[in-house]
């Protein structure tokens, strides 16, 4: 904004000089104090500067709807849609998502900041508004094996961007507790240069909470139950209330949320694929799951936008309101929320479901970004599981439409002193591979509840190292799989008998693709059928599901690269129970 552009919006406000555009005859949700206003609207710059009765040289009549402001999701990772930044633009402005928080954490964990810097230039000049947390944690722990390791000065150098909003989740909690130094400088560095930092506390108790909030750290996303929201917003932090796709806690996080404490609440997607945003909705489902759990709608859209926009320092987003950037939704209903209509920039992108101009892809990645693959080969010998005669197995138990695990101890099945896959009792052998600088470990665990018959699954979106992840039900099947993924540079493969069933490859850091939206979905709606025709007969998705397992900060039990891993105690465990 300059001195011409100000002393224009003031002309505006004060009625001495026509509003680029008014919109008319609408209802405004005024999140403020939670009323509805019957008045134009007055736009300038892309800025509204008036609500009243305004001149304006466009016009656009609202015809007795309602008047949102565009919704805001807190925290995801773009990269879990499997989408460049532009494609995934395309998918979420049509579910009236304006603007989001977005954590680069997974490309982070395979390039480094020049992943990092890629999303950030990959989402210039498109008409979400994407705003960076940038990564806290590179590696997620110290457990496992990632693609690069981000310091604090790394990190820093970010904040001289003015997109960089936040220090994003910070989810080792045992570098906080025991006040790890790198830990400790990034907290600062994030507090001197203005900047939110928000948290990770999956599994973490009342006093680890009085100690993150000590730290500075001021949300959670990671609640699972009413009482572990209300414990967390007791202490004064905001709770991020989390619908996405392996993780779907909404409904029940919606019981700690009151009229008294629902401005210290925000909707969140985190981790969302795809096929669900399309076929679902992002924080628009949100907002009607709230309603039809007995939020009041203005309180609900007040946590989609204000709330999120304030905790965030988003100080022109999240309301309708002169100075406020005009980012707005038509509804033609706030019960069902039904969006007609979507602006950003006080410009229609959206009208009846339909983009106006879909974003195109327009930064080439890097070649170290494309070839991010580097493994040693692999044998039957590297997937062998030994056990001991008469002893049991800790195993990893599913817990379906959950990240977080159960830790059984049982007897498996085995052969000649080694564990094999039983497709009667469920119990199947998972490996975790390191893909990034060809160290040649390789995580051997058993997994209970992935409801395979045949064949196998592989991935590269193995969160958050993103190594090559695989189960299967032979290992004749793994290694196959595995090998696909090698060919592919990255992606998701399903395989059975020696033949690839399906694929979504995945070239950018093996976590995004260079196809359209359309084409990636597809491609997983392929997968989806392939899974059926190995026999998966579960009620839960197995790719989203298996990116999980690798994953070291979430109870109770994973595996890495490293070999099998017990958050609980934060070590390594062996296979073999004790």
């Amino acid at each position: 904004m300059n001195v011409t552009s100000l002393k224009k919006r003031i002309a505006v406000a004060a009625k001495r000089q026509k509003a680029d555009v008014v919109v008319t005859n609408g209802k405004i949700v005024d999140v403020f104090n939670k009323e509805i206003i019957e008045e134009d609207l007055a736009i300038v710059d892309g800025v509204i500067v008036g609500i009243g009765e305004y001149e304006g040289e466009s016009i656009i009549n609202a015809e007795g709807q309602f008047i949102v402001p565009g919704f805001i999701d807190g925290h995801m990772h773009i990269e879990s849609t499997m989408v460049t930044p532009a494609e995934f633009s395309n998918v979420v402005i049509p579910h009236g998502v304006t603007s989001v928080i977005a954590d680069p954490h997974e490309i982070a964990n395979v390039n480094g900041p020049e992943g990092v810097q890629f999303m950030i230039d990959a989402s210039e000049d498109i008409p979400l508004n994407v705003y960076i947390g940038a990564p806290s944690c590179v590696p997620a722990t110290k457990f496992e094996n990632s693609g690069a390791t981000m310091l604090a000065a790394d990190i820093k150098e970010f904040y001289k961007q003015d997109r960089v909003s936040s220090l994003g989740e910070v989810m080792d909690f045992s570098a906080v507790l025991h006040a790890e130094d790198e830990m400790m400088q990034k907290l600062i560095d994030a507090k001197e240069a203005g900047r939110i930092i928000d948290g990770h506390a999956s599994g973490v108790d009342a006093t680890g909470i009085n100690v993150y909030r000590s730290a500075g750290i001021l949300s959670d996303h990671e609640c699972t139950t009413a009482e572990e929201a209300k414990e967390r917003l007791q202490r004064g932090m905001h709770v991020q209330l989390r619908e996405g796709s392996a993780s779907r806690d909404l409904k029940q996080l919606l019981h700690a949320v009151t009229e008294e404490n629902a401005r210290r609440c925000l909707f969140v997607t985190d981790d969302k694929h795809l096929d669900d945003i399309l076929e679902e909705g992002s924080i628009n489902y949100n907002v009607k799951v709230a309603i039809d759990h007995g939020l009041q709608p203005i309180t609900a859209i007040q946590m989609a936008t204000l709330n999120t926009a304030e905790y965030f320092q988003l100080e022109t987003k999240g309301a309708i309101a002169p100075g406020f950037d005009a980012d707005f939704l038509l509804l033609d209903d706030l019960e069902s929320v039904n969006i007609t209509e979507v602006f950003i920039a006080g410009e229609s992108i959206v009208k009846d479901g339909e983009l106006h101009k879909p974003s195109e892809n327009k930064l080439q990645p890097s070649e170290e970004i494309i070839n991010s693959i580097h493994t040693t080969p692999i044998d039957r010998t590297d997937l062998e599981i030994p056990i001991s005669e008469g002893k049991q197995a800790n195993v990893i138990t599913v817990i379906p439409n959950s990240i977080i695990t159960e830790h059984s101890v049982m007897n498996v099945p085995t052969e000649e002193g080694l564990f094999v896959s039983s497709v009667e009792n469920d119990l199947l052998k998972m490996v975790v591979m390191e893909r990034h600088h060809a160290k040649g470990n390789i995580g051997r665990g058993i997994i209970e509840g992935m409801r395979l018959k045949k064949g196998a699954l592989a991935t590269t979106v193995a969160h958050d190292s993103h190594n090559i992840l695989a189960v299967g039900t032979n290992d004749a099947d793994i290694i196959f799989a595995i090998e696909q993924i090698k060919e592919m540079g990255g992606g998701l493969v399903v395989v059975a008998d020696n033949q690839v069933l399906a694929s979504v490859p995945l070239a950018i850091s093996g976590l995004i693709s260079v196809e359209s939206y359309k084409t990636v979905y597809d491609q997983l709606k392929v997968v989806d059928q392939a899974v059926e025709d190995i026999g998966f007969d579960g009620d839960f998705n197995p790719f989203i599901t298996l990116s999980f397992m690798a994953l070291p900060v979430i109870p109770n039990i994973k595996l890495t690269d490293m070999g099998l891993f017990d958050v609980t105690t934060f070590k390594h465990i062996d296979i073999e129970a004790p």
